[in-house]
C-alpha cells in the first residue's frame, strides 16, 4: 500500500513564518512536521511515498532525499510553481500512486493515528478519519453514522485530512487545479464513503498560534 503527503500549498495563514519555510518543514516538537508524518507511515508498513511540490520545492527535496533514511521510497510529484489544491494535486500523482487505494495525509496537520495497511469494500472510494471538531471550526464537516460518511445528520465532525482514497475517485476528474471535498461530496451521495472517528492528538496547523501550542506541548512531553 502506498500513501501521498500534501505538501505543495503555500501556507497563507502561516505566513510570516512559510515566507521563506515550506510549511511541511516548520518545526514541532524540534522536528519537521512532515518527518512525523513520514515515521507514522513507515511503522504501519508503508513502503512507497509520494509528495506534491511547489512552494520552496527544493527544500523538501532537499531534506527528504529518495526516502532511504526514513525506511521507505519517496517519489515527488512537481506541480511547478502554482500548486494545484488537494484534488487537483492528487489527480497528477495518479500515475505514481497506482490503481489500489492509498493513505492521503494533509501535510499541515499533526496526528497521531494509527495508521493501518487496508483495502475498501467493493464499491467504496474513500474512507475518512474523522475527529471532534475543534474550537476553531465548530460546525464541523461531515456527518460519521454506522460507518457511512454523509453531507449532513444530527451530529457532525471534522474531516482530520487523513483518509484512504481509491483512483477510481478520480474517474471523472481532468487534470488542472481543483479541491478535493466536491468529489468526496459525490461520493457520500453513492453512499461510497467510509468512516472512522479518533479522539487522540490531532492539530490543525494552521496558524502560527497553533504551531506554537502544539510544539510547546510536544517538547513537554519529551522533556516528562
Amino acid at each position: 500500500m502506498k500513501a501521498m503527503i500534501l505538501a505543495a500549498g503555500r501556507g497563507e495563514r502561516m505566513r510570516p513564518l512559510t515566507d521563506s519555510v515550506p510549511k511541511p518543514l516548520l518545526l514541532v516538537g524540534g522536528k519537521p512536521l512532515i518527518e512525523h508524518h513520514i515515521g507514522a507511515l513507515v511503522r504501519a508498513g508503508i513502503e512507497e511515498l509520494v509528495i506534491n511540490l511547489s512552494w520552496h520545492a527544493n527544500e523538501i527535496r532537499t531534506l527528504l532525499g529518495d526516502g532511504s533514511q526514513y525506511g521507505l521510497k519517496i517519489t515527488y510529484s512537481d506541480e511547478g510553481s502554482e500548486a494545484l489544491e488537494t484534488g487537483g494535486g492528487i489527480h497528477k500523482a495518479l500515475p505514481l500512486l497506482g490503481s489500489e487505494p492509498f493513505w492521503l495525509v494533509n501535510g499541515d496537520v499533526y496526528s497521531e493515528f494509527g495508521y493501518r495497511l487496508m483495502c475498501l469494500d467493493a464499491g467504496v472510494l474513500g474512507h475518512l478519519v474523522m475527529v471532534p471538531n475543534p474550537a476553531h471550526h465548530p460546525a464541523g464537516d461531515f456527518c460519521l453514522a454506522a460507518g457511512r460518511v454523509r453531507r449532513s445528520g444530527a451530529t457532525t465532525m471534522t474531516y482530520s485530512g487523513l483518509a484512504v482514497l481509491h483512483p477510481d475517485l478520480f474517474s471523472d476528474s481532468r487534470s488542472g487545479k481543483f479541491p478535493l471535498a466536491p468529489l468526496l461530496v459525490e461520493a457520500m451521495r453513492q453512499d461510497a464513503v467510509t468512516g472512522e472517528a479518533y479522539d487522540g492528538l490531532w492539530t490543525d496547523v494552521g496558524t502560527p498560534e497553533r504551531l506554537r501550542q502544539l510544539d510547546q506541548l510536544i517538547s513537554d512531553r519529551q522533556t516528562d
